[in-house]
């Protein structure tokens, strides 16, 4: 077990780490900020990269950054540090979403750890069809699990609640491409088939349309009709899991974060692909509604679509340079 100088290779490895992470329309709304003095990296908002439209209040900006911060901390671990992760650590800097403390060595290699880090580099959101192949039950379990071990709850819901949330998924779609701000803010997030971007999502991302109409896959509204899909049969019987906290905070949104995270990596780990449906996310009654008042309190942060498929293709990421400030506030890269 060794640990590593937390100098330039050391930080470049664990912000590569981080910014690989998924996040809203990869807008990658997160800054990161070393303290020398104390061995922190901190890991700040980037308002800049928000979604006004979509995310108001700044939710899934948060849980964006939870999903970074576990990446951060899976790197860490497998450079050899104990990281000690803190959640919005000062009130008086609310852009201050989380601090790692990075001034402990590993006394021991926590289990999966090195697998967990080798699939931050092959996880990519999957938007085609999914194999129709049932997930053994024992895996459910442990993606299960591992929500639990960051402070939430992964529930597979059965099939009539599953269809009651796809319908709530389908009415939230509907408005999102019928809105024209909210339709306006998506087109914003689609990059062109030509040229490097190095953010938003790539056109050739973009998947088709359920021929069946039970899947409300996400429509950005972006492409000109010649790019769009074909449409395609998806699996007939999804696997729909729901990731839900018990408080609906701040540091709750970036809890859930962390545990999509945990979720997405062992899939990724196991062969398992994933998609996310946010639509109803965004709408206050919609997600109001996507709770289960049989299962008590608990508030809906994202619906997890899980299956067997393609690997995927990677989206871009912003330059370190752009993302990563000096001890002042200002970036590297002026």
């Amino acid at each position: 077990m060794r640990t590593e100088a937390l100098d330039a290779v050391a930080l470049e490895k664990l912000l590569s780490a981080a910014i690989a992470a998924p996040s809203v329309h990869n807008s990658q709304p997160w800054r990161f900020r070393l303290r020398p003095e104390t061995s922190t990296l901190e890991v700040h908002a980037a308002p800049e990269r928000g979604l006004p439209a979509t995310d108001p209040r700044g939710r899934a900006l948060h849980i964006s950054v939870g999903a970074a911060v576990f990446n951060l901390r899976t790197a860490a671990r497998r450079l050899g540090w104990a990281p000690r992760v803190r959640l919005l650590p000062d009130s008086a800097e609310p852009d201050l979403l989380a601090a790692v403390d990075l001034d402990e060595p590993a006394l021991v290699d926590l289990p999966g750890t090195t697998e967990l880090y080798d699939a931050i580099w092959r996880r990519h959101t999957v938007r085609t069809p999914f194999a129709d192949t049932p997930l053994p039950p024992v895996l459910l379990d442990e993606f299960a699990r591992a929500a639990r071990t960051e402070g939430a709850l992964l529930v597979l819901p059965d099939r009539t609640e599953r269809d009651r949330l796809l319908h709530l998924t389908a009415e939230a779609e509907r408005r999102n491409t019928t809105d024209p701000e909210r339709s306006a803010e998506s087109r914003t997030w689609v990059r062109p088939r030509t040229g490097p971007a190095p953010y938003g999502i790539p056109a050739a991302a973009l998947g088709p349309q359920d021929t069946a109409g039970r899947l409300p896959v996400r429509d950005f509204s972006a492409l000109h009709p010649a790019e769009h899909q074909q449409p395609a049969a998806f699996e007939p019987d999804p696997c729909i899991a729901v990731l839900t906290t018990t408080g609906d905070s701040p540091e709750d949104w970036l809890t859930a974060g962390l545990a999509l995270e945990h979720v997405l990596l062992l899939a990724t780990v196991h062969g398992v692909r994933a998609s996310l449906l946010h639509q109803a996310m965004e709408w206050p009654y919609l997600r109001a509604e996507a709770r289960d008042t049989h299962r008590g309190p608990g508030h809906v942060q994202l619906l997890i679509r899980l299956g067997y498929g393609p690997e995927g293709a990677p989206t871009p990421r912003l330059p370190l340079a752009v993302v990563v400030d000096d001890p002042d506030g200002e970036p590297v890269g002026g």
